[in-house]
């Protein structure tokens, strides 16, 4: 019998997490892998509850994260400390997913090492470096040395090729995303304990629309996040709607929020949720209002339109299928889109009944084998 592929899967945030978890429960049931697990925890409690969720015990944590540290700082420690992880593990495979810094300083340590690197999620650009920042160029950097590039869809796949990647090393997978909103909604109607905490807060709401809101994209920070707390603050002033928002923990979100929001009747401003709660959420949701790069693509596979307070998106499939709109961080342009989906039926349907792009749900599956040879 062969020996199993060393498969070393290297992330650090909330997002990662959800992405890769699919992933990583298909390594640990294929007997042609020996999967190892890395944190770098760079979201330190947003992370936590995804790996307890989807019963995953890392093999290393490095708990990166620090208050108010710097991207150097940050990018510094993280190439260090999962290169140390690397050469005790000598893995014949690093796989790393998306665009945070983790991805990019475990990618460059792997290229230091001369271990080939996989990249979950390839493809993705904005053609904006600063929009999201600093993750348009992480992703750039990644997709220009990864041995093997997993991209969601062919757009993504287009965008490789034409950056003079070798075709060969790109395959179109579907997002790993939808992957895991299947396991997480079955989770849930099978335990619905899971996602019950919410459930004070649908009884208050209920009989109105609810407008389901994340924001935390460090573009946004500053005059963007206060126009967006403005927007909100006169959404909410409307009777038939209500908005649940959980908070970034990010002092830069959170301090403009609480002063803008706090205390309104019409909105829940509540702490990050943990996945099976964010599927609840996302459920019974009419609206989903966010500057994550995500939700545009998990909200439309359960028909719900997306209105993306930024200026681009890596994801243009969403906008060009009809999921999903750009509104940037304009306090009348997100008003008044938001109306628009709350009022005409139309515009509403349209958005929520567009095809997703995004996948079927099998792309671990398909990694896994390009993994394997």
């Amino acid at each position: 019998m062969p020996v199993p592929k060393r498969v070393l899967t290297v992330f650090g945030t909330r997002p990662e997490a959800i992405k890769l978890f699919p992933v990583l429960h298909a390594l640990e049931q294929d007997d042609r892998f020996d999967s190892r697990v890395c944190v770098s925890a760079q979201h330190r409690a947003m992370l936590d509850s995804v790996l307890e969720i989807a019963g995953l015990s890392p093999h290393y944590d490095l708990d990166l994260m620090k208050p108010n540290q710097s991207l150097d700082a940050l990018t510094a420690a993280a190439l260090t400390g999962l290169g140390a992880v690397m050469d005790e593990e000598k893995p014949d495979w690093v796989v790393v997913q998306g665009d945070t810094t983790t991805v990019m300083a475990g990618a460059i340590a792997a290229y230091y090492r001369q271990i080939p690197v996989c990249h979950v999620e390839a493809g993705l650009r904005s053609g904006d470096i600063y929009r999201p920042w600093p993750e348009e160029v992480n992703r750039k950097i990644v997709g220009s040395f990864a041995t093997l590039h997993c991209a969601p869809t062919e757009t993504a796949a287009k965008a490789l090729r034409s950056e003079n990647v070798d075709p060969k090393t790109v395959h179109v997978t579907g997002n790993t995303v939808i992957d895991a909103l299947h396991w997480v909604t079955k989770e849930v109607a099978a335990k619905p304990e899971l996602a019950s905490g919410l459930a004070d807060i649908e009884a208050r709401f209920a009989g109105k629309h609810i407008v389901g809101m994340t924001s935390h994209r460090r573009e946004n920070f500053g005059e963007g996040m206060e126009a967006i707390a403005s927007a909100v603050r006169e959404i909410a002033s409307r009777e038939d709607i209500a908005v649940i928002f959980p908070v970034h923990l990010n002092p830069n979100v959170r301090s403009v929020m609480n002063e803008a929001l706090a205390g309104l009747d019409n909105v829940a401003l509540i702490e990050p949720l943990d996945y099976p709660h964010f599927a609840r959420l996302l459920d019974i949701a009419h609206i989903m209002l966010t500057d994550s790069g995500g939700v545009q693509e998990e909200a439309p596979a359960l028909g719900k339109p997306v209105l993306v307070m930024r200026e681009t998106t890596e994801r243009p499939e969403g906008v060009e299928a009809g999921t999903a709109k750009l509104v940037g961080t304009d306090a009348d342009t997100i008003i008044a889109e938001v109306g628009k989906l709350l009022d005409d039926t139309d515009a509403y349907e349209a958005m929520a009944r567009a095809h997703n792009p995004f996948g079927d749900g099998h792309a671990s599956q398909r990694i896994c084998d390009l993994l394997a040879g």
